[in-house]
């Protein structure tokens, strides 16, 4: 199965904006593909605010998170893929999730205990009922 984690992010993100709260996100930065000011980074990790009023072009796909934002007056594109996001939450209660590994990730495991066995497709049996009046 592919993750769940943009499904959860962008459900999350949609349910603090509806309580007028502030979205937080969480990026790992050490995760490959990841494009963060890197003066920003702390313990390899990066927080930003991602309320619709505090960035712009905000993108949620199921591989990648991008949106621009203004850093000290100077704009900024940043992007990392849905796995390096570790959390979202509301700024002001701390309410929301933080994620784990998912087994299996993006797909399917390669394992030959997992396969499945093809069959040949079975006929269908119908019968003709006669009405008898």
């Amino acid at each position: 199965m592919t993750s769940s984690r943009p499904y959860l992010l962008r459900a999350l993100f949609e349910w603090i904006n509806d309580n007028r709260l502030t979205p937080y996100i969480i990026v790992n930065a050490d995760v490959p593909d990841v494009q963060v000011p890197r003066e920003y980074i702390n313990d390899g990790k990066i927080v930003f605010n991602i309320h619709p009023e505090a960035v712009f072009a905000l993108q949620v796909s199921n591989s990648t998170l991008s949106f621009d934002a203004s850093f000290r007056g100077i704009s900024r594109h940043i992007s990392a893929p849905i796995h390096a996001v570790e959390a979202i939450y509301a700024q002001e209660n701390g309410q929301g999730m933080f994620f784990g590994d998912e087994p299996g990730g993006e797909l399917p495991p390669d394992d030959s205990k997992f396969s499945q066995k093809k069959t040949p497709a079975k006929r269908p049996h119908l019968k003709v009922v006669k009405d008898r009046e």
